[in-house]
């Protein structure tokens, strides 16, 4: 790309190192972990938040593009540069500025890595629940603009309830705060909740403040296999019936579990088609006492085996072969079309119904795998696009697939955001009062439309 006239006036604002050009810097700022890839013009490093403060009144004053990038791990495009300009990567704000134990309350720069926070609290003896499966190389920052969630978001809920305040570069380069470090604050609007999954559309958060929970002193996790999704499906809502709300209630279709057994080791897997792993957490004695309860409601429900851990050690084992399935399906060879729908629960054994007659209808392999607690189902459409009219076939299934789950009641997207993949099935999910509603608040907080141009507003 050849070189644009504001990238020497940009680099001049900041100490050398800040704004990079290079082509191996723009390639690797490109794209995410989906499909789409477009070259930034230049990516700008900053360290504070006057520095990103200063990168948003240049490129508003020259209606230059920007496109925040936390770790670039999202699924859906969103943090792709779609109209080139300026990329802003957050990697060098990675500092934990203060976790304080009796407050409950941590404060952050965007660019800290979820799982390294994890740890870092866990010594305090306090928990942040929420935990995508990318938690070991996602960033905080990516976190609150996609309002992340994750297996135990079922019982502590997502990323959203546990932003207090937040600090917010906008686009003309004016540096705000919202929220606070309180856990109730009424003062105002609810500002941080508009902030919080808005997909670097509105603002650039250059600060965060999280609340902080203690943490269980135990856990125990229980894996069940099923005859089928279905099965496993109805045994979900038994317990709930029963009165349980577990920490995490993840659920695993037969595909999944063949590719794990392929990838991972057959002897790691337990047998049947279908698969239940169920964390609870507390005091030492009520969980044992609601892991014996659940292993007998589970055997009621159908499973055909059980298996119990009850030490970090193995639960931590249970949870790896979940956290292998989606590597166990890339493993495939197959190009993976990774759909993060979210369905009322009362339509988890219809959503996998669903998916079984889809697999048969356009002839296309469908793996569905996620967190059945919430109805927040990951259906990864596996297709070998090198194959005459199996794209089109594939894009026909999301299609219907994206019909149905909006008739339910239900969400195009759970976790992971609009960005450019949802793209096509935005104006379907959102009636058209909502999409103006939309646009009146960016027109509002950025009327140049300068960042992140080209996604769903």
């Amino acid at each position: 790309m050849s070189t644009v006239s504001w990238l020497r006036p940009l680099t001049a604002l900041f100490p050398k190192g800040v704004v990079v050009s290079d082509a191996e810097t723009l390639t690797a700022h490109a794209g995410d972990a989906w499909f789409a890839s477009t070259l930034p013009q230049a990516v700008v490093f900053p360290r504070k938040a006057k520095e990103v403060a200063a990168v948003l009144r240049f490129a508003n004053k020259r209606n230059i593009p920007v496109t925040a990038r936390g770790a670039g791990r999202g699924y859906v495009g969103g943090c792709v540069p779609k109209k080139h300009g300026i990329v802003v990567s957050f990697a060098r704000m990675n500092r934990i500025l203060e976790i304080n134990a009796v407050d409950g309350v941590a404060v952050v720069q965007p660019g800290v890595i979820t799982g390294e926070f994890q740890a870092q609290t866990l010594r305090h003896g306090l928990l942040y629940p929420p935990d995508p499966a990318s938690l070991k190389e996602c960033a905080l920052g990516g976190n609150v603009a996609t309002n992340a969630g994750g297996p135990r978001c079922l019982k502590y809920g997502v990323t959203r309830n546990y932003v207090l305040g937040l600090q917010v570069a906008l686009a003309d380069g004016t540096l705000v705060r919202v929220g606070g470090r309180t856990m109730k604050n009424k003062s105002g609007f609810d500002l941080v909740g508009i902030f919080v999954g808005s997909e670097g559309l509105l603002g650039l958060v250059t600060e965060i403040t999280l609340r902080l929970i203690p943490a269980p002193p135990a856990r125990a996790a229980l894996s069940a296999s099923f005859a089928n999704a279905s099965a496993a499906a109805a045994c979900v809502q038994h317990l709930f019936r029963e009165g349980f709300l577990p920490s995490a209630l993840e659920l695993a279709d037969r595909f999944t579990l063949e590719a794990a057994r392929r990838h991972l080791g057959a002897e790691h897997l337990p047998r049947g088609d279908a698969h239940l792993l169920i964390e609870i957490d507390g005091q030492p004695a009520s969980v044992r006492s609601e892991a014996r309860i659940l292993a007998e409601l589970l055997k009621d429900g159908g499973a055909l085996e059980i298996t119990l851990a009850t030490t970090e050690a193995a639960c931590e084992r249970l949870w790896d072969l979940r956290r292998g399935f989606s590597g166990s399906l890339k493993a495939t060879g197959l190009t993976k079309l990774n759909e993060d729908i979210c369905v009322p629960r009362s339509r988890l054994v219809d959503l996998f119904d669903f998916t079984a007659r889809l697999q048969k209808k356009y002839r296309i392999a469908v793996a569905s795998f996620g967190h059945a607690g919430d109805g927040n189902i990951h259906v990864n459409i596996m297709a070998d696009m090198t194959k005459p009219g199996v794209k089109e076939r594939a894009d026909r299934a999301l299609d219907e697939l994206f019909r149905q789950i909006i008739a339910w009641g239900g969400a195009i997207t759970g976790e992971h955001g609009i960005g450019l993949a949802k793209l096509p099935w935005w104006t379907e999910a959102a009636s058209p009062e909502l999409r103006r509603l939309h646009r009146l608040v960016k027109e509002a907080l950025d009327p140049r439309r300068i960042l992140n141009p080209g996604k769903f507003v």
